[in-house]
């Protein structure tokens, strides 16, 4: 008798909800009284200012005399589901924001296309030549196959820039920086020598061209390749200088255009 009462009050409650309201949207349950999945979720605030909103329920096994799952949700709305934690990004496997430094910049990032490369080169100069592309801010290695080895460059800024033809007089490593009178002249603030190393402008190496103050050396600040930035010396980031430094020799002829 007891049972035949609870079923009939089962039945209507679940008839007057269906009446009375619209149905929340359930998701099917293998096993029950057991969920890892919301039953019903609720809408979230969105702002500061939508804090009334309801919390998600789940539908959970429970130590009340109604067995939990799905007929527990039905007279108790199930336990409120427990607030997202601030570490919740770091869960799902996202990264939390990085501050911004000289290395996240983008500003401070090498253009992909300044990066090192093998491209095809069909241009009259002889296999072993450096061919130095100002405008488009390259230099060009010549190989013997109809390819080329390109490395981005900083090149001279206006009233600066230059061309011509030159060989490598001399090729030195962490060189040494003795600015120029004339670029004393012009920047007073400069020291009049500094010694090679990380934070000498001239970079890792060094190969000087001719008789003249240009050269094609490395720099310290390897964000500006691709910009016209010197006063007249081609600039490479230290590891391209490097690489092309131990592929060329003293005698090297450099075409300038």
């Amino acid at each position: 008798m007891q049972r035949h009462v609870l079923t009939a009050f089962v039945i209507s409650l679940v008839g007057i909800g269906s009446a009375q309201a619209e149905p929340p949207s359930f998701v099917s349950q293998r096993t029950a009284g057991y969920s890892s999945t919301p039953a019903y979720i609720a809408p979230q605030a969105t702002s500061d200012d939508d804090r009334s909103m309801p919390p998600a329920r789940y539908a959970t096994r429970s130590n009340s005399n109604l067995g939990g799952g799905f007929i527990e949700f039905l007279f108790n709305g199930g336990p409120a589901m427990a607030p997202r934690p601030p570490s919740d990004v770091m869960a799902r496997g996202e990264p939390e924001a990085a501050p911004v430094t000289a290395e996240t910049d983008s500003s401070r990032q090498v253009d992909p296309k300044f990066l090192k490369q093998v491209v095809e080169y069909h241009g009259p100069a002889k296999p072993g030549t450096i061919v130095i592309d100002t405008p488009q801010r390259f230099l060009f290695l010549v190989q013997d196959n109809g390819t080329a080895l390109r490395y981005g460059i900083g090149v001279g800024k206006p009233g600066f820039a230059w061309a011509g033809e030159k060989k490598i007089s001399a090729k030195k490593e962490w060189p040494d920086w003795v600015p120029p009178p004339e670029m004393l002249q012009r920047r007073p603030d400069l020291p009049h020598f500094m010694a090679g190393g990380p934070e000498n402008p001239l970079g890792a190496r060094a190969m000087y061209l001719g008789s003249s103050l240009y050269r094609i050396h490395g720099s310290n600040e390897p964000w500006t390749i691709g910009q016209a930035v010197s006063s007249g010396c081609i600039r490479m980031r230290n590891e391209d200088v490097i690489d092309l430094y131990e592929r060329v020799r003293v005698g090297t002829s450099v075409m300038v255009i």
